[in-house]
């Protein structure tokens, strides 16, 4: 349900990412540390992504 494409294209270039999810999230990075956040928000979003996580079994948690 979610992607995330990053692309490094070679030395000196600058990569870019997009973080794309079903559930309507789009976002985009660039730059060495912003992709490197993004990449850790879209492993984050996993745990919170409205299409993953049911009601139940928030209130069995």
């Amino acid at each position: 349900m979610a992607w995330l494409h990053i692309s490094a294209p070679g030395r000196g270039a600058v990569p870019t990412a997009t973080s794309w999810c079903a559930c309507g999230r789009d976002r985009s990075a660039v730059g060495i540390r912003r992709v490197l956040a993004l990449a850790a928000d879209h492993d984050s979003h996993r745990d919170t992504c409205p299409l993953r996580t049911t009601q139940e079994g928030r209130a069995a948690a």
